[in-house]
């Protein structure tokens, strides 16, 4: 099948209120254009640099989301024009996010990334972390970025009631934080081979790579 049909197919399945973001890493500019031409406009990338040369040659009215882990020193390559950063783990790279977007008056769109895998191989906050970064002074402080969710990644495994599980736990967290008045809207987990699961456990954003532009 063509991305454009796989493209087509995907977001037919998906119900109104969830975003997709088509992950396009190490994928050549010719596919993520395919994807454009089929109405596609939200991108993912996990390299800085990488997401940087393909805003540089891609149209202007696509949104790019950086998915992967995000180191302080790269935010100044890509705070010009990136659209939510997802995997924000900490309150030093929150601070780095805030300076460089105030640099080009902007406010950047934030989903803090929380462990929820039984695996030590991920990033992300606990949930003792995320209610301290949450409720600290310095947070509060922080005027050019905004969270507007929670991010998180399942165990990588065969066993669906373990990653359900670990789905359910992220949901209740982002509803407990929104029962707090944190107004909360974006709930990103979910990708090829879990997406659907992750829709009927509540998430809002879905991460889809090898089922738009095939396997790597």
């Amino acid at each position: 099948m063509s991305i454009k049909d796989n493209l087509l197919r995907i977001k037919s399945q998906l119900p109104e209120n969830v975003t997709l973001v088509a992950v396009s890493k190490t994928k050549p500019i010719s596919d993520l254009m395919e994807a454009y031409n089929a109405g596609q406009r939200i991108f993912g990338e996990n390299k800085v640099q990488e997401m940087t040369e393909k805003w540089e040659q891609m149209p202007k009215d696509i949104q790019w989301h950086m998915i992967g882990h995000v180191q302080t020193n790269k935010v100044k390559y890509m705070a010009e024009y990136v659209s939510l950063i997802h995997g924000v783990d900490s309150l030093k790279l929150l601070q780095e996010i805030n300076r460089q977007s105030a640099k080009y008056n902007r406010v950047i769109d934030c989903l803090l990334q929380v462990y929820i895998a039984e695996e030590e191989s991920k990033f992300g906050l606990d949930e003792n972390e995320l209610y301290e970064l949450l409720h600290s002074d310095e947070f509060k402080s922080l005027q050019n970025i905004k969270v507007i969710g929670l991010m998180g990644m399942a165990t990588f495994t065969d066993n669906q009631a373990q990653i359900k599980k670990e789905f359910l736990n992220l949901k209740s967290i982002f509803d407990k934080l929104n029962t707090e008045h944190y107004k909360l809207n974006t709930l990103s987990m979910g990708m090829s081979g879990d997406y659907k699961l992750a829709i009927e456990c509540g998430s809002t954003m879905v991460r889809i790579g090898s089922g738009i532009f095939g396997r790597r």
